[in-house]
């Protein structure tokens, strides 16, 4: 019940965009799609962190398969879905999706870890 909860909490903020001070600024997207071996869970999701001038450059998203750091054979191995984009050089890190209270919280915990890494002086 509680995870339905959650799911229904990220759907609802779909297509959001939450000022963040200084032009950054989130887009939350949040839809469902019939349950798969890829998402589980039954919602595609992009949380993402953009800066002034639009660049991403944070994100949390399930639109596609990552490979897993020094794995070479596919065969019979699951491709995580659920991962995280950071810097536009950095490779996608898979994300461990628990729920979606879960996945929100992680993400904007990021959020304010890189906003606070840009803002120092």
């Amino acid at each position: 019940m509680l995870e339905e909860l959650g799911i229904q909490t990220l759907l609802e903020l779909h297509d959001q965009i939450i000022d963040q001070e200084d032009g950054y600024w989130v887009k939350i997207e949040a839809w469902r799609v019939p349950i798969s071996r890829g998402i589980p869970h039954g919602v595609r999701y992009s949380l993402t962190l953009h800066e002034p001038f639009g660049k991403r450059i944070l994100g949390y998203d399930n639109a596609h398969s990552v490979k897993l750091p020094g794995r070479f054979n596919f065969v019979g191995s699951r491709l995580p879905y659920d991962h995280r984009h950071g810097h536009a050089s950095e490779r996608p890190v898979p994300y461990e999706f628990r729920d979606a209270h879960q996945l929100l919280a992680d993400f904007f915990r990021e959020v304010d870890r890189v906003l606070i890494e840009i803002r120092r002086p």
